[in-house]
């Protein structure tokens, strides 16, 4: 049987965040970097692949680990991390994986001959002389590479650019041989940094990391990471190495942007960094992301949106939801670590690029056990006044809802349908160091909802799952 797509889309308990999705043979596959849970660093995980048949994104397959980071010999005693990976088809028909290793500023390259089988160390980007890209006089870091092949041409997006580094100049695009690895062209840049930005139209969106591109038609899409860091920005352009022109927020994880049913720049959820990419999947494209859990920027999870495009190829900037932009059945027990929206009375703001994670009034999502465990994931640690948000839920004659929690708390949750409206029910909590029920009447209007958990109480409340009855 198909199942609803949830965010995020993979198991609660897997960490890949980075995602770069693509179909081959029916299949959408996705690449992504490997986190931990409870992790103390980015990416500390081997890369691993997940499949999902088109016509069924709700039902996502393992498919193991496909390379590890003692395989670059560079790092033959895993020391690195793998990070931010990206997949393209050769001329040969064989899948090349680009890479670059924490404090490395070389790209590295692996090759396999199907999508999601063991891939093997190939090589790493350089000229015809042999000199490595990012480590000639000159050459600036490498990064996050992106990849678009067309023909016997690799088109590599490449850049890391803090805000105040007048040393990095923007995203770099170079081309590539036929052999997926000798430079043909030298590095051009393709948007700008801070320092580099002024009569650009990026300013406040300018590049941060992330690079990645999609063509759609005649029209090539560089997709980004912008000094916001929350964000996942676009560029357009005729041509893949020049031309491209600020296009807007795609979607942005923790709904900063977003004014129609909260103000424009209130948080919604606690966001951080971003990293993703487009992909058509049948007539409809998807803009991959992720998001942050466990108070912390180490552990983070894959999340799908639907995206639309107007007659002119511009992207309006999606909500952040529970359920990939197609509302779910208002019927049955959802988990609650499909919560799309997570704050408190005081919004968590960025302060010089960084949330306050260590604030020990911070809700999160989390887990039991330890990573590689395949344990539920669930809320953590609501407080009073601090709530918990899910869009959307397809509702029809819903009489009735449940809520299961485990707590050393005393209060109530309050049920409404916006996160500043009317309360429709309250729920009874109480201390117990086991998972309970509770239940209350509701009445719920027909139609698509969004739904609302607001703890009100003493204590520090964990939300396993809601249910709703019809």
């Amino acid at each position: 049987m198909k199942k609803p797509l949830l965010n995020p889309y993979l198991p609660s308990w897997e960490y890949i965040p980075d995602g770069e999705p693509y179909v081959f043979d029916d299949r959408v596959y996705v690449y992504g970097s490997h986190d931990a849970f409870n992790g103390w660093v980015f990416c500390q995980n081997d890369y691993v692949c997940w499949s999902a048949p088109v016509d069924d994104l709700g039902n996502w397959r393992y498919e193991g680990v496909i390379y590890r980071k003692e395989q670059d010999p560079r790092n033959a005693h895993g020391r690195a991390c793998l990070y931010a990976p990206d997949v393209t088809v050769g001329p040969d028909g064989r899948y090349y994986l680009y890479y670059v290793l924490d404090k490395e500023n070389v790209v590295s390259v692996a090759v396999c001959d199907t999508p999601a089988g063991q891939y093997e160390f190939y090589g790493y980007v350089h000229d015809k002389d042999g000199g490595l890209l990012g480590e000639r006089p000159g050459d600036e870091a490498q990064f996050d590479p992106g990849v678009l092949t067309e023909g016997d041409r690799t088109y590599l997006y490449t850049g890391f650019c803090w805000h105040w580094n007048k040393e990095r100049h923007g995203p770099m695009a170079t081309v590539l041989d036929k052999d997926m690895l000798t430079i043909m062209e030298e590095p051009v840049f393709v948007a700008p940094s801070v320092p580099y930005s002024a009569g650009s139209g990026y300013e406040g969106h300018e590049y941060f990391e992330a690079a990645s591109i999609r063509k759609r038609g005649d029209k090539y899409y560089f997709i980004y990471s912008s000094i916001r860091f929350c964000e996942l920005c676009y560029a357009v352009s005729d041509k893949p190495t020049s031309g491209f022109q600020y296009g807007g927020v795609i979607v942005a994880n923790d709904d900063t942007n977003i004014g129609t049913y909260k103000p424009a720049e209130k948080p919604m959820y606690f966001g951080g960094n971003n990293h993703g990419s487009m992909v058509q999947i049948g007539d409809q494209w998807y803009i991959f992301y992720h998001r942050h859990t466990n108070g912390t920027a180490y552990s983070r999870q894959g999340c799908v949106e639907k995206i639309y495009f107007d007659e002119n190829g511009h992207i309006p900037q999606v909500e952040m939801t529970s359920c990939g932009s197609t509302p779910l059945p208002g019927v049955g027990e959802w988990p609650a670590y499909i919560a799309c929206a997570l704050f408190t009375t005081k919004p968590q703001a960025y302060d010089d690029g960084a949330r306050i994670w260590t604030d020990c009034l911070v809700p999160r999502i989390t887990q039991d056990g330890r990573d590689g465990d395949e344990e539920p994931g669930y809320i953590q640690n609501l407080r009073d006044g601090a709530t918990a948000g899910f869009k959307y839920f397809d509702c029809k004659g819903v009489k009735a809802i449940s809520i299961t929690t485990r707590a050393y708390a005393n209060g109530h949750v309050a049920v409404k349908t916006a996160w500043d409206g009317e309360t429709l029910c309250r729920l009874p909590v109480q201390n117990s160091n086991v998972w309970v029920t509770a239940t209350a009447d509701i009445a719920l209007p027909d139609g698509v909802n969004a739904l609302y958990f607001t703890f009100e109480g003493s204590g520090s409340l964990s939300m396993k799952s809601f249910e709703l009855h019809v």
